[in-house]
Order: structure tokens, then sequence, then C-alpha cells
């Protein structure tokens, strides 16, 4: 009789200490203090309506939610409150333990203390690492997203310039080797990315340039030698070593590279983001990789380096590329030119945004954040993003369309920057025309001009994909 009863005492004490960890609060409203099990179970209840309501609200507007998630006071409130919730949780757990003690033998307080003791310690690394988390993304937030760029869609998009930076230590200051705007329609997400060269010469500075005054006809040397030669890459370390010019501006090699490229397109830009490449390596292994399907091998070296050539990345499908391959995948320049190599570099930037998807920004965001905070300096305020980050989830369900403005398109030594502002307006007029059920006259005809312009650029350079407009996928497919 006497080990029924300790028998019945140990499934109760048991049965106690689940239902805290199921319903915080329900061992005590039936078997210890009341007043504390209620004011438990109303806090549970009002974090349940809290859930609820934020999946109403991100279906409702999606871009509110996460602007008011992105917010630095609300992260830290989350910090913080999840500790202030796990410890209770924990609390109200060790309670229960203790509210079923009475009437069980010694061995069953072990059990009933054990079982108690674990899930303790379960919820405190849990609490712990999500403390870290929302704590990842105050820094995150705060180190990166400075401000500064212009809020507004203009002309219905969003035009953000993203530059990758080679600071390596044979060369003098970060030059931006890799130059895309990415024109994002603000209504669909329908995306167009227009690539420059590094080696485009006679890059204009706008009249309010501090530049314009010493390069008044584009930024052109033509008594250097080639490898000393004004080229667009080259304004960021001009700007640099006149930062006098350049008063109160923290990145003055950006802000002269932003503003040559705006004259270069025709368009402006609302934000830029500068990517060290070396960085990336980091933030690549961050997210686990990206996966390609390659039609080239690619070298990994150089025969000029001082290792020379030691490996390579194999052609297939499907291939998954870690940080270091990914890196040399974008950068490589053995056995190719800066023009495929631009492509390469898109490849890339299309996987990842096709492939991060939301929950591997989740579960992986505090190595993220650590890679990226090194490795990203922006002009987007912490306040937009939910905005753009709204704007990335319409991005990733659509196809991106890419021009590239090499040879024979555009002579990099001497472009026509007339004919690179209409490619420009066309291909966005184009890349409108697809969303709308009945397109205007002027945009049919705008898409019917860019249609045969890439037809009679193609014509010139069937060895030449990346000259012309271009569906990425058909360039280099990125793996499902």
């Amino acid at each position: 009789m006497v080990a029924r009863s300790q028998g019945v005492a140990l499934r109760r004490g048991l049965t106690l200490v689940l239902m805290d960890l199921v319903l915080p609060g329900s061992a005590q409203l039936s078997a210890g203090n009341r007043g504390l099990g209620k004011a438990a179970l109303r806090v549970w209840g009002a974090l349940v309506v809290l859930v609820l309501a934020a999946v109403a609200a991100f279906f409702a507007n999606r871009q509110f939610l996460i602007g008011l998630y992105t917010n630095p006071a609300t992260l830290l409130v989350l910090a913080w409150g999840v500790v202030a919730l796990g410890a209770g949780w924990i609390l109200l757990l060790l309670d229960a333990w203790r509210i079923a003690n009475p009437g069980m033998s010694g061995p069953g307080r072990v059990l009933s203390g054990a079982l108690a003791l674990a899930l303790a310690v379960v919820l405190g690394a849990a609490t712990w690492n999500a403390h870290a988390f929302f704590g990842a993304q105050v820094k995150f937030i705060g180190q990166v997203f400075q401000g500064g760029g212009e809020t507004e869609a203009i002309a219905g998009r969003y035009n953000i310039l993203l530059l990758g930076g080679d600071a390596g230590a044979d060369r003098v200051g970060m030059r931006p080797d890799s130059m895309t705007v990415a024109s994002i329609d603000a209504r669909t997400g329908r995306t167009v990315l227009f690539s420059l060269p590094r080696n485009l010469q006679k890059a204009p500075f706008p009249a309010d340039s501090p530049l314009h005054k010493l390069y008044p006809n584009g930024f052109y040397c033509p008594e250097k030698p080639l490898e000393e030669a004004c080229l667009l890459n080259g304004i960021n370390t001009l700007a640099e070593d006149n930062k006098s010019l350049f008063k109160g501006v923290k990145h003055p090699g950006v802000i002269a590279t932003r503003d040559s490229i705006e004259e270069i397109l025709g368009i402006q830009i609302n934000y830029w983001a500068m990517i060290d490449l070396k960085g990336f390596q980091k933030l690549i292994d961050a997210v686990g990789g990206i996966t390609l399907d390659i039609g080239k091998r690619i070298p990994i070296g150089s025969s000029n380096g001082p290792k020379g050539v030691y490996g390579y990345i194999e052609p297939g499908k499907n291939v998954h590329l870690d940080g270091f391959h990914a890196l040399w995948f974008a950068r490589s320049r053995q056995g190719s030119n800066d023009y495929e190599r631009m492509v390469r570099q898109k490849c890339v930037m299309n996987a990842m945004v096709k492939q991060l998807d939301p929950m591997t920004v989740y579960t992986k965001f505090t190595a993220i954040a650590d890679a990226a905070s090194d490795v990203v300096a922006t002009d987007l305020p912490a306040d937009q993003l939910g905005v753009m980050a709204d704007l990335a989830l319409k991005v990733r369900g659509q196809a991106m369309k890419s021009v590239s403005f090499v040879p024979p398109l555009i002579e990099p030594a001497d472009p026509d920057f007339d004919k690179i502002r209409q490619t420009v307006s066309d291909a966005i007029a184009a890349s409108e025309a697809l969303d709308d059920a009945t397109p205007s006259a002027s945009a049919s005809a705008s898409a019917s001009k860019s249609a045969k312009s890439s037809k009679s650029a193609s014509a010139k350079a069937s060895a030449s994909p990346s000259s012309q407009e271009e569906d990425l996928d058909s360039v280099c497919a990125v793996s499902k």
C-alpha cells in the first residue's frame, strides 16, 4: 500500500512539472499558490495574443511589422524580456517540484527533481541563446545601418549600388572591383542589374562634386600607363586621398564613386552598400554556403601570384561552394577577363538572393551578423529595414534581368555615355512593361526598342553573352 501511494505521489510530481512545462502556472493553479498560477497564466495568455497579433500583422502590414521588429528599442526589450520570461518559467518548474515533494519517497524526489533540473537547464540554454540572438541584432543594426541614403522611392523604384571592394595587402586602399546597381520596382520587386566594368575611363563627375574641378572632362589620364590610368574603380582611392575636399563625409571614396555612377547611368541612387570581398568569405560560410550550376572550370590562384594556380573549382550541377570557393569563383581572373568575372559575381549575388531564405537568416543570424558587421558598410538607415526586408521578399520571387556595359555594347576606354543612359532607360521600361496588364504606348515602344537593341547587340557579339540584357539564370543557373 505504501509503495502504491509513493508511486501515485511520483506520478503526481512528474505530472506537475510537465504541466508547468506545457502551460506555465498550471501546476501552481491546481496544487500550489493559486495567485501565482493565475498571474503566470495571464502572462502566458498575453504572449499568445501578441504572437497571434504579430502573425495577423505580418499578413496585413508586413512592412510595419518588420520595421517595428528591427527597431533597436524593440530588440532591446526582446533581448531582456526573454531573460525575464525564461527565469520566471524556470522558477515555476522548480516550484512545481517543491509542491510535489510531500508524500514522495527519497528516490521519487530525486527522479522528479532530476526532471525539473534537466528542463530548467534546457530552458536556461534556450533563454541565453535567444538573448544572444536579439543582442546580436542590436549590435549589427547599430554598427552597419547608420543612414544617410534617400529613403523615398525614385520614380517608383529603389536603386541600390552594390560595391565589392578588394583591400588586399598588395593593393593601395580599398578598390571596388565589382560595381552593380540593382534597380528594383518598389511595387513588384522586379529587378534589373546594371554592371559597370572596373576599367571604364572618362567617368564624369557631377558639377557639385569636389572632384569635378580636378577632372571637369571626366576621370581621364591619357598620359599615364594603362595600369595607372584613371579607371572607374580608382575613384574611391582618389577621393580618399583628397578627404579634405569632403568635409564631414565618412566615406568620401564611396560617395564620389556613387556620384559618378549616377552620372554614368542617368539615375539617382537611393542607397549604397560596400562589401569587402575578403570578408565576403566569412559571410558565405555564416549562411552555410551557396549552390550553383557551374559551366566552366575556375582556377584558384594566379600564375602571377606567390602560389601560382593551386586548385580548381570544377564545373557541374548543384556544386556547393563554401566561403573560400565562392570568393574565388567571384574574383578569379586567371584564364578569363573582367567581363566574365562580372557575370560570375552577379551569379553569386543571385544565388544569395534566391537561397538565403528567412529561416536560414533566423537560425544563423548571430553568425551572419558577426560576419556582416565586419565586411559591410551602407547608408541604409535602420528605420528603413522593414521597407527593404519586405522588398527583398518580393525580389526573391522574380527572375532578375541584367545589363553589363562591356564590349561590344560599350568600349570602356571610350564609353558612349548617351548610349549607356538610353540602355538603362530602355531596360527599366521593358522590365516595368512586364507587370503592366495594358502597357502604355510609350512603355511598349521602349520595350520594343530595347528588344531590337538587344537583338542587334547579340548579332554583333554571339561569343559575349554578358554584353547585352540577359536572364542571369541562363548565364549561371542557381541551383534550388
